[in-house]
């Protein structure tokens, strides 16, 4: 499913990255997995990372703001600015790097990173208690150099989302979620 952008949205962004996975579970689990930031707190992030703060408004204009402690204990935080919500089927936010009061902050580890990313992501009900879950994300705002790094990091983010995928389906199999 395409998301929405304003004409403005559509001169600012790069050309998407998608990643999708069918999960082994209902449509409404993964949903609220994705919607209650105690959930989100024990999978959100890249694998090895830890959540330690996760603070949720879910609403249009809302945030989630959340703080990630890496493998060797460097803080890292994040935030969303939703733009959407249909539950259960998807959600569109703009996702960033963010310092702990929630200021957008650069990627830590990569300077010329977009400040901003255009995030959809959408729940597909497969039936048989099977979700096909898809991110399309795209640099918003971007200078062209931001666009490029963002277009030549492709296979990096399949590897770090898949990495955020495995631990969502580690989670969702856990018989008391």
């Amino acid at each position: 499913m395409e998301m929405t952008m304003t004409s403005a949205d559509a001169k600012a962004v790069s050309e998407p990255f998608v990643i999708s996975r069918m999960l082994d579970a209902p449509r409404d689990l993964v949903w609220k997995v994705f919607t209650d930031p105690e959930h989100m707190k024990q999978w959100w992030g890249p694998k090895g990372f830890t959540v330690v703060a996760s603070n949720m408004d879910l609403r249009p204009g809302g945030t989630y703001h959340y703080g990630l402690k890496a493998p060797d204990g460097t803080p890292m935080w994040g935030k969303f600015v939703y733009r959407e919500i249909t539950p259960p089927e998807r959600m569109v936010f703009l996702n960033s790097f963010s310092d702990e009061a929630g200021g957008i902050t650069r990627h830590p580890m990569a300077p010329n990173w977009p400040l901003q990313m255009l995030s959809t992501f959408t729940f597909e009900d497969l039936g048989g208690g099977k979700t096909r879950f898809t991110v399309n994300w795209r640099a918003y705002n971007a200078t062209e150099e931001e666009m490029a790094i963002f277009n030549s990091s492709h296979a990096s983010m399949q590897q770090g989302w898949g990495g955020t995928m495995e631990q969502l389906e580690a989670y969702l199999a856990k018989a008391n979620v």
